[in-house]
């Protein structure tokens, strides 16, 4: 993948993510569980994607503002709210702090 794709792809999946998110939660709220979990998992995905694709534009000299450790923290939280099979808590942290860190970001992508 050059350079430009990898830019190109990067915001626009983070411009994608807070409705994203606002869909995962949606599917918790609504008791939607394998939905939620297939959310959940590209969502996983995505923001590992995400994690790589910052390091590499950041070697590359296009520094990128995104926080990493908030984002495994994230990760880490979600993770143990399946675990104890707490969707309510799963579906809190999407709405009020994931889809918000994310839409600060994606705003400063579209302002740009």
């Amino acid at each position: 993948m050059e350079m430009n794709e990898v830019l190109l792809t990067y915001n626009e999946y983070i411009t994608r993510l807070p409705k994203g998110c606002t869909i995962i939660s949606n599917y918790l709220r609504e008791d939607d569980i394998h939905k939620s979990m297939l959310g959940i998992q590209e969502f996983s995905e995505g923001v590992m994607w995400l994690i790589k694709a910052n390091e590499i534009l950041k070697e590359a000299g296009i520094h990128e503002q995104l926080n990493i450790k908030k984002i495994q923290q994230y990760l880490v939280e979600i993770n143990d709210g399946l675990q104890r099979q707490d969707f309510v808590l799963v579906g809190d942290l999407f709405e009020y702090e994931i889809v918000p860190f994310f839409e600060e970001i994606s705003e400063s992508y579209t302002n740009d």
